[in-house]
């Protein structure tokens, strides 16, 4: 868990994905829409993805386990957060926030 926790605070925006996953996908393409340029860590891809997965599901309470976003060291959200916060008009300022966009 500590290995998500460290991951999650490199950089101002971090999915954790799967490279299968079509929400993944969606949720990545959306967030670089506003000019975000988030770390992407594919489990499926990664030695300990399996480990990191469980760990993910544990933590954080998600099923499924990604898309799992987090903003500057916060975790957001899965798919359904990200869409939502997005049609509020919240997504923006969060990115803001993180200082993973200028305006």
């Amino acid at each position: 868990m500590n290995t998500i926790m460290k991951l999650a605070g490199e950089n101002p925006v971090v999915i954790f994905s799967k490279n299968d996953c079509c929400m993944s996908h969606a949720i990545d393409t959306l967030i670089r829409g506003y000019g975000a340029n988030p770390r992407v860590y594919e489990l499926d891809q990664l030695a300990e993805g399996e480990q990191m997965e469980k760990d993910l599901m544990a933590l954080l309470g998600c099923n499924p386990s990604v898309p799992a976003v987090f903003i500057n060291k916060d975790f957001v959200g899965g798919s359904n957060e990200i869409i939502s916060l997005n049609i509020r008009g919240k997504l923006k300022p969060l990115l803001i926030k993180a200082n993973a966009i200028w305006v």
